[in-house]
């Protein structure tokens, strides 16, 4: 019975690992996108007009 405990454990942490690296990885690309279109539309801030 502990033994399968234990192994779900395991498998329950790797999961969560996982998701860890998945979240950051998204996270970072979002930051990245976010700085490009800024710096574009502070690049282009002459052609705006509201």
């Amino acid at each position: 019975m502990e033994e399968k405990v234990y192994r779900n454990m395991g498998v329950i942490g790797a999961g969560n690992i996982a998701v860890g690296v998945v979240m950051i990885t998204v996270g970072v690309v979002c930051g990245i996108l976010s700085i490009i279109g800024g710096a574009r539309l502070f690049k282009n801030q002459k052609r705006l007009t509201f």
